[in-house]
């Protein structure tokens, strides 16, 4: 198999998987801190920026690059990048079904309660997207593994 396409699918899902632990790490803890007011307000803001152009294209490569890395991979490699392809589906099924929603109703709520907006979005969303950072990160891993 040409090394163009595992190696295309290993930077996207790396680049992927390192957005989603970077706000696990880093953006999360750093806003946990702040005021109800101002945390669903930088919530809100960063909710509205994520769905950009450039990421849609990145999300929607984990998944594509991954597939084709499959198709055309041998036996052994091919488990691997089927594999990979399983945790980034689940880590999107996670994200559709669980985190957009709930980006939906804090950004719904705004002009109202803040302190009851975080309340029902905080902790639910960070252990949803605990579960799809792991699962990205498997995808980068086994994806590393399969074309190394």
């Amino acid at each position: 198999m040409s090394s163009l396409l595992p190696t295309l699918a290993v930077i996207t899902t790396g680049l992927y998987a390192g957005f989603l632990l970077t706000f696990l790490i880093a953006v999360m803890p750093g806003i946990a801190a702040l005021p109800d007011e101002r945390f669903t307000a930088a919530m809100r803001r960063f909710n509205e920026k994520v769905p950009s152009p450039a990421f849609l294209v990145l999300f929607l490569s984990v998944i594509a690059l991954p597939a084709a890395v499959a198709v055309g991979a041998g036996d052994a490699d091919r488990a691997l990048a089927v594999a990979a392809l399983v945790c980034a589906v689940g880590s999107h099924l996670i994200t559709i079904t669980g985190n957009i929603p709930l980006n939906k109703a804090l950004a719904s709520s705004e002009g109202g309660g803040d302190s009851a907006a975080r309340e029902a979005f905080e902790s639910r969303w960070n252990n949803l997207h605990r579960v799809r950072t792991a699962l990205s990160l498997a995808a980068f891993a086994l994806l590393a593994v399969a074309a190394g």
